[in-house]
């Protein structure tokens, strides 16, 4: 019989217990729960972290039960991203920015909206790619909740510019046209990918298309031969690892990074922020890595 470590087991439940979670539609496929819960254990912080499936319709009711029931805070994913923030107290300069939240913190009686999303991204593809992005061509796929993080933090790093390609105009337009007045954008439909391709140092899908379980799927019919060599593709989807746009991708000579240490990222920078203590990022992977591999 297997012995469980003190760090497995974590503190006992009890009256002092904090409860923090995740929220979505649809949300049974979210691996926050075991990654989050093992941070606590490995920490020693008195807490449990749960998935609640919540509609757009119960959102204000979630905000307030989080309130009332004295949550310590919640991660916010599809496709609640920009509609939290109308039911929150106050919003981070960058959060505001990005025009998302995924990370709620509660202080006092307050809910404070961050974004960790851009920042877990950027810091992902740097350290697992080597991708520079001062002075690169990026095209970014979707215009949803993650992508706004993640437009936002690229921004930062100054690059030579950013296409935002969407099935639906308006938003792209309304996303690039969000970015900072220095940095040169373009809003474009998918019928301009193609050509959008063959410029780009940097393809990065922020839709779920190809996440488990419709692993077939391509972003926006993207073909990877449209790619140049040595670019790289790059997709926020971590289920699974290597998605279908990412194999194509390394078939036609691009390098690759998925969308894991962005996963792990973002809820290790959540952790954080609720704890004020570092988080155990090398843990939070093994943990992830392994629920993946069941």
């Amino acid at each position: 019989m297997n012995q469980t470590t003190a760090a497995e087991a974590g503190p006992a439940i009890d009256s002092h217990t904090v409860l923090y979670g995740v929220i979505g539609d649809p949300i049974r496929h979210s691996k926050s729960p075991v990654m989050l819960s093992r941070a606590f254990r490995e920490t020693g912080v008195n807490a449990v972290y749960l998935a609640f499936h919540v509609t757009a319709e119960r959102l204000a009711a979630f905000a307030e039960g989080a309130r009332a029931m004295g949550m310590g805070g919640f991660n916010v994913t599809i496709p609640h991203k920009t509609a939290i923030m109308a039911h929150l107290d106050e919003i981070d300069p960058t959060a505001e920015a990005a025009g998302a939240v995924n990370t709620v913190v509660r202080r006092e009686d307050k809910l404070i909206g961050y974004n960790t999303d851009g920042i877990g991204y950027v810091r992902s593809l740097k350290e697992e790619a080597g991708a520079e992005l001062s002075g690169r061509r990026i095209v970014v796929l979707g215009a949803g909740g993650a992508a706004r993080g993640i437009l936002h933090a690229l921004a930062l790093e100054k690059p030579a510019h950013i296409a935002v390609v969407n099935r639906t105009a308006a938003r792209a337009e309304a996303l690039a046209q969000a970015l900072p007045a220095d940095v040169p954008k373009a809003a474009l439909g998918p019928d301009d990918l193609r050509e959008a391709c063959a410029d780009a140092d940097i393809v990065i899908n922020t839709t779920s298309a190809g996440m488990s379980p419709n692993t077939d799927e391509l972003p926006l019919g993207i073909d990877a031969s449209w790619m140049k060599p040595g670019a790289v593709a790059s997709d926020i989807v971590y289920n699974p690892m290597r998605t279908r746009f990412l194999e194509e991708a390394e078939r036609a000579g691009c390098r690759t990074h998925g969308g894991l240490g962005m996963f792990i990222y973002q809820g290790a920078y959540a952790f954080e922020y609720w704890t004020g203590q570092a988080a155990p990022v090398a843990a939070m992977r093994e943990t992830v890595i392994r629920a993946l591999g069941q």
